[in-house]
């Protein structure tokens, strides 16, 4: 048998074995997508980590919310002056998916600023939700 019947082989025995389950586990390449879209496109961090007095990010408290260290120059009637955590994240994937690919929260309402909204695609926000919820709240 060649390896590539092999990798066939396997592949369809793992799907098999996931879909007889029930249970589609998460791949560990959506979280680390997820991961790299949170940290590293989305920059979450800056706003839902808290800073120690140096202006760095507690590390230790990654994406557990935090006070903004800035705020509007004119009033703005819907700014939100803290970021909420976002570790553990505890809406509902396809809550969380709507939201990461139009803005809108599971409420209806858009985003507040300073909140971005976001226009990921589907199989981005799903990543961005399965990391976030993968984190410790």
């Amino acid at each position: 048998m060649s390896i590539r019947a092999v990798v066939l082989v396997a592949c369809t025995l793992t799907i098999s074995a996931a879909a007889q389950s029930g249970v589609a586990a998460k791949p560990a390449a959506n979280l680390a997508r997820g991961k790299y879209l949170v940290n590293n496109v989305g920059m979450c961090g800056e706003c839902h980590t808290p800073m120690d007095k140096k202006g760095n990010l507690i590390k230790a408290q990654h994406l557990q919310g935090a006070p903004l260290a800035f705020q509007p120059i004119a009033p703005m009637p819907s700014w939100m002056p803290v970021a909420p955590g976002i570790a553990g994240l505890n809406w509902t994937d396809e809550q969380a998916i709507e939201f990461f690919t139009t803005g809108k929260r599971p409420n209806g309402t858009m985003a507040a600023p300073p909140m971005p909204p976001f226009r990921f695609s589907k199989a981005d926000a799903a990543a961005v939700t399965a990391y976030l919820k993968s984190l410790k709240p």
